[in-house]
């Protein structure tokens, strides 16, 4: 005599319990949404790394204070010139301002300034046509290049302007003879002029035609129920 046979148990029906069913593969997976912003991150895509960067940031750097040069050539042919005069006072010689109430000394400084904004606002409108993309480093690039060729355009100013000493100048052209002083940069904040203008003009540009970052999106959520889950 045989034991009765045990009935399978009978199958479970997961649509009737209303269990949670694991969202079918499509666009709007969490796995695809990770995939799609690890490559490109929250903010568009990846700019080329950091090290290209800075090599670029650098290029600009010194060609842009390379630009310094043409600056100290026009600021020593444009600005305009002190007139000064030496005199024998108890044998001894004296230098002296001919005009005490002249300006000229204020238009070389302003010369400078003028020249300063205009190169800077060059300096940005090349920088932004040839590499439209942003980045810190590049904008620190071309602010600390400004700033390096109005140094090298006041030394060169310097260097082709009148003698520096003017003693001597004085006793070579003779007492009471109208000379040139040594071309001079009193107000140095006038080194300023270039890479703050390059700055804010290049950011200004940057604003309003560089290029816009897509926007993430949000629509989907980070899983989805089955719909016999959603109807218990």
């Amino acid at each position: 005599m045989t034991a009765p046979l045990t009935p399978p148990p009978p199958p479970h029906d997961h649509s009737a319990q209303g269990s949670w069913q694991p969202p079918a593969a499509g666009p709007a997976a969490p796995g695809s949404q990770h995939a799609e912003y690890a490559g490109h991150g929250w903010y568009g895509q990846d700019g080329p790394g950091m090290k290209t960067e800075l090599r670029e940031a650098a290029v600009i750097a010194v060609a842009v204070a390379l630009g310094g040069v043409l600056l100290g050539v026009l600021w020593w042919w444009l600005a305009p010139h002190v007139p000064l005069v030496g005199d024998v006072v108890e044998k001894s010689w004296v230098v002296y301002l001919k005009d005490t109430e002249g300006e000229q000394a204020i238009g070389v400084d302003g010369t400078f300034t003028l020249l300063g904004l205009g190169f800077g606002a060059v300096s940005a409108l090349v920088v932004f046509l040839l590499r439209r993309r942003g980045g810190v480093p590049l904008v620190v690039g071309l602010a600390l290049g400004g700033l390096l060729g109005s140094l090298l355009a006041w030394r060169v100013g310097v260097w082709l302007g009148p003698a520096q000493d003017v003693v001597a100048h004085a006793q070579a052209v003779g007492r009471g003879v109208t000379f040139d002083a040594p071309l001079k940069l009193g107000a140095k904040g006038a080194l300023l002029a270039w890479p703050l203008a390059a700055l804010v003009l290049h950011l200004g540009l940057m604003a309003l035609f560089g290029p816009r970052d897509p926007e993430p999106d949000f629509a989907a959520g980070p899983y989805q129920e089955s719909p016999a889950a959603n109807g218990r």
